[in-house]
């Protein structure tokens, strides 16, 4: 259920399958979810100026039921961020990260919403 989008202003030959891998893996491990339930999305190639520069920036969310949080969003930006700077080449400094604690009610899976799937917790 956790899902990582990125939009940006890179070209779409710099983001690899590796990358979408490594990226689902990471967010798995940071947190602590199976990584068969992680989604990458990458939105490359979009017009966009960050202080008046249209060097490499972006916006991501990144949206989980549970794990997310004061202490933990610290963590996770700045494994995000290192992550994304060194593969991609858009600077820590470029990119807002804005996270998303969702309800398992108000995330649909297979049919139904993991409230369900959670057994109504």
């Amino acid at each position: 259920m956790p899902h990582f989008r990125l939009e940006t202003n890179i070209p779409k030959s710099k983001v690899t399958v590796d990358f979408l891998k490594q990226t689902t893996a990471l967010m798995a491990k940071a947190l602590g979810k199976p990584e068969s339930y992680c989604v990458v999305t990458v939105i490359p190639d979009l017009p966009a100026v960050w202080g008046g520069s249209s060097e490499p920036c972006g916006t991501a969310t990144l949206m989980s039921i549970g794990k997310l949080g004061v202490e933990e969003n610290k963590k996770h930006a700045a494994a995000l961020h290192d992550h994304i700077e060194k593969n991609l080449g858009i600077p820590r400094n470029r990119l807002y990260i804005t996270f998303v604690d969702e309800d398992a009610a108000n995330v649909g899976y297979n049919g139904t919403t993991f409230h369900e799937i959670f057994g109504g917790k």
